[in-house]
């Protein structure tokens, strides 16, 4: 009876646990929307990427937008303590179709930076006193990344040091060394940024 009391309360408190948790997608954010027709609308925002749409609290009301309505919108996140800046833009997802969806725009160059978030599930461990272990599932924020050529073409990029020197060819050796210097990963979203930035400022050279 003593086991089971005791898991029976692990559970309870990890299931408050992830009702509790709160990304950005749950939080309204001041910033503003500029629409397909150029109407620029200030208010507050709420994102959903995995729908590609948003909602933005204006004149008295809550609208709603999908990706091919919007250009662009940006917020003040509380959540980074800084604005980020998001585009609707034509990706192929099956087919050799594209759809507009929408991107979050890390760094602007030659090769612009992307990136998608998402909620993934991790599986957790969980040790007690009485013996045995217990699993419970949690929930953190992930990314999906891509780069965009100053061509306009948008690759995925899967966290793959070979596909990122590859996307980097033109001064991959430089960026290699680069990375190795100020021990940068290539699946960090911050070291991404740093190693795009640097790469872009090599082209500008």
């Amino acid at each position: 009876m003593k086991n089971f009391i005791f898991v029976l309360l692990i559970v309870c408190i990890t299931d408050a646990a992830l009702r509790a948790q709160t990304f950005p997608s749950d939080i309204w954010h001041e910033g503003k929307l500029i629409t397909i027709d150029e109407d620029t609308l200030r208010g507050r925002v709420k994102y959903d990427l995995d729908n590609d749409l948003i909602q933005i609290d204006y004149a008295g009301g809550i609208y709603t937008y999908g990706a091919r309505k919007i250009l662009y919108f940006e917020i003040f996140d509380e959540y980074f303590e800084d604005y980020r800046y998001f585009y609707a833009l034509p990706y192929e997802t099956s087919g050799n179709y594209k759809v507009p969806i929408l991107f979050e725009v890390l760094y602007e160059g030659h090769l612009t930076l992307l990136c998608r978030e998402y909620i993934s599930t991790e599986t957790v461990p969980q040790f007690n006193p009485y013996g045995g272990r217990n699993i419970y599932s949690t929930f953190k924020l992930s990314y999906n990344y891509y780069f965009v050529s100053k061509e306009g073409r948008i690759t995925q990029y899967y966290l793959k040091k070979k596909d990122l020197l590859t996307i980097m060819k033109k001064k991959s050796p430089e960026v290699k060394q680069f990375m190795k210097n100020n021990n940068l990963k290539y699946d960090k979203r911050g070291d991404l940024v740093r190693i795009t930035a640097y790469y872009n400022s090599l082209l500008d050279a």
